[in-house]
């Protein structure tokens, strides 16, 4: 959020913090002025973010899911798996059998993907390999790749959504023009994207010589990993980063709040969306160059509204 309004730096397919911040959320309505609320309740946005889920696995396999898998590498060590545990939860709720296991365990043959203990037709992946190029990852690909399982999300959602040399054509007013985009769309989103270039040979002099002025992100990267304010880029680290695909972004300042003890921290909102639309507001609290959980009293925290005053 800038003085000049928000500004959409990323789009991600599998943020992790949905339900953690759902359930942020009723714990600061207990406590919020009145004249101030949360956007949702922890039982609709739960409801809301499950039903997508479902929803998205039907679309993909033509059926229901019987039996889902939450996969990431090593789980139980991730820094978000109590939110596995609250995901494997709310899909038990709703009748879908649920558990918790890293790629390795999965098995593919000729009665489908499967664990130690039967058969999985739905795969939530918390990956970061959004290719599914690991070598222990091959069993889960052949069977993305062979209709056998439900992927959400899967590696086209990622490049056609996530990757971020994608913001480089959304906020480009005359590439969209050309695609046939309306009007009001393209000026919306020439507003709200900072100017994004991939970095190229051609370019790369250029915006060196320019780098105050952005935000450096691999192309496929997550969790700020890799990313860094050109005002703080080293030349020895600049020419580290020509081995990998980066994105050269527009420097959109975050803003600010003030919280426990008159500390100063960095903020940005994450809009948690599905096709159905939004699910959840929330915030994320850090200092230093890029978002983290490691900021003593940073972290998630819960985005309140208030009613619209005035015009």
């Amino acid at each position: 959020m800038t003085v000049d309004g928000p500004r959409l730096i990323e789009v991600n397919t599998n943020p992790g913090g949905l339900l953690l911040n759902a359930v942020l959320h009723d714990a600061v309505r207990s406590c919020a002025p009145a004249a101030w609320t949360t956007w949702t309740t922890a039982a609709q946005a739960r409801s809301a973010t499950v039903a997508a889920w479902l929803d998205d696995a039907r679309q993909q396999s033509g059926r229901a899911p019987s039996r889902i898998a939450i996969v990431d590498s090593a789980p139980r060590e991730q820094f978000l798996y109590p939110e596995f545990e609250l995901y494997a939860g709310a899909f038990r709720e709703h009748g879908v059998d649920c558990v918790i296991r890293a790629p390795e365990e999965l098995k593919f043959g000729l009665d489908g993907l499967a664990d130690a203990h039967g058969r999985i037709d739905t795969v939530y992946n918390r990956l970061t390999d959004f290719a599914l190029e690991n070598a222990s990852l091959t069993d889960l690909r052949q069977a993305y790749l062979a209709g056998e399982v439900a992927l959400t999300p899967h590696p086209r959602a990622h490049a056609l959504f996530a990757d971020k040399r994608n913001l480089a054509v959304l906020g480009d007013p005359g590439l969209l023009g050309g695609f046939g985009v309306d009007a009001g769309s393209t000026a919306l989103l020439a507003q709200v994207i900072p100017p994004t270039v991939e970095v190229v040979l051609e370019n790369r002099d250029a915006l060196w010589a320019a780098r105050n002025g952005y935000f450096f992100k691999p192309a496929a990267g997550f969790g700020s990993r890799g990313s860094y304010r050109g005002d703080k880029l080293t030349r020895r680290t600049w020419e580290s980063m020509a081995s990998t695909t980066y994105i050269a972004q527009a420097f959109a300042p975050p803003s600010m709040r003030i919280v426990h003890g008159g500390q100063a921290l960095k903020a940005d909102v994450r809009c948690f969306a599905s096709e159905a639309g939004v699910l959840l507001f929330a915030a994320r609290l850090y200092q230093g160059q890029t978002t983290n959980m490691r900021t003593p009293g940073g972290g998630f925290a819960a985005v309140l509204t208030t009613p619209l005053i005035g015009e």
